[in-house]
């Protein structure tokens, strides 16, 4: 599959079998980069799952970087656009401790598992990819909103472009917010009024949230956000800040969670019930994108309002009269109710 990339990563040549190649670094570019990459996803995939290569890549078991094309970032914009039709554009921020490399395939997963059309385009901000690197990375998310918020207002700005839908992990979410805030203060309420937008298990503090929903406003359609209480990567968020709640781990259960969701024109939705990728419980929106696919509205109904849900394993989210089918599961998920 054809993936973009856009990146204010750092770059160094590498010697690598073929001749050197350029890798990015978690140095902080002061200008964005653009390419395409192709990315295989082998046969044996597993729907959620990264299949990381060996030393040797094997295209028959692992994700495998095939291409890999440079340009400058208006030829980007310029390549999606000219896509048959409207192109829609799905942006995918990734979190903390994450390296290239791995934000590059968790879009392929994505974008393979959801089935979604369109361009997808990967915004690597400079995480330091270490688990010690917190602190470091936080400041290379709070280095990256002026760059996001610039590639969203090019993408928003050209109507050959269809919709425009961003999803933000975890400490991505909360990069994403501050892009959202600085368009709101700058006026740019076009760019917003053409995004949807996600948080998977955002980490970012209750409070500052809460502030930024303040500037940012209502979006149409409504924020979502994904939780899960039980998300352990963000409970040691929350120790490394003082105990502060972080957002992604809100209780949609407190029906005082559900009202200020309501009042706030953000739709909240509980994925505990799904099972995650990984030990944290903090990979769960990857998921979510596998069931994608299969899922469908009832006639009249809608999870895109705002207020609390819960979504299951079976797809479906508890919150009458809005419920999500899922079809086509996997054996042993369930089927829908």
């Amino acid at each position: 599959m054809s993936l973009h990339t856009v990146t204010d990563r750092g770059t160094v040549l590498q010697e690598r079998p073929g001749g050197p190649a350029r890798s990015f670094t978690d140095a902080r570019a002061a200008t964005l980069s653009a390419a395409r990459f192709s990315v295989s996803i082998p046969p044996t995939h597993v729907p959620g799952a990264i299949e990381w290569p060996g030393r040797r890549p094997d295209p028959a078991t692992d994700m495998a970087v095939t291409a890999r094309q440079d340009m400058p970032l208006a030829t980007l914009v310029e390549e999606i656009a000219q896509g048959p039709g409207r192109a829609d554009v799905r942006v995918f921020v990734h979190g903390y401790n994450t390296s290239f490399q791995e934000g590059l395939f968790r879009l392929a997963q994505i974008t393979h598992d959801s089935g979604s059309e369109g361009a997808a385009i990967l915004f690597a901000w400079p995480s330091n990819a270490t688990v010690t690197g917190y602190a470091a990375d936080r400041e290379a998310a709070t280095y990256a909103r002026d760059h996001l918020a610039g590639l969203l207002v090019l993408l928003a700005q050209d109507r050959r472009i269809g919709q425009v839908s961003v999803l933000g992990h975890s400490m991505g979410g909360w990069l994403l917010m501050e892009a959202l805030r600085q368009l709101r203060m700058g006026g740019d309420d076009a760019t917003l009024g053409r995004l949807q937008v996600v948080l998977a298990a955002p980490d970012i503090d209750v409070d500052v949230f809460r502030a930024q929903l303040d500037v940012v406003g209502r979006l149409t359609p409504p924020l979502t956000v994904l939780v899960a209480p039980d998300d352990r990567a963000l409970r040691i968020s929350a120790r490394l800040n003082a105990g502060r709640q972080r957002v992604g781990a809100l209780d949609v259960g407190d029906p005082r969670m559900a009202a200020a969701a309501k009042a706030a024109g953000v739709t909240v939705i509980d994925i505990t019930d799904l099972q995650s990728p990984d030990a944290q419980n903090h990979g769960r929106y990857a998921v979510l994108a596998a069931m994608y696919s299969g899922m469908r509205r009832r006639p009249g109904e809608a999870i895109t309002d705002a207020g609390a849900f819960v979504l299951e394993r079976t797809g479906a989210a508890v919150a009458s009269p809005f419920i999500l089918i899922a079809e086509g599961l996997q054996a042993g998920q369930g089927g829908a109710r």
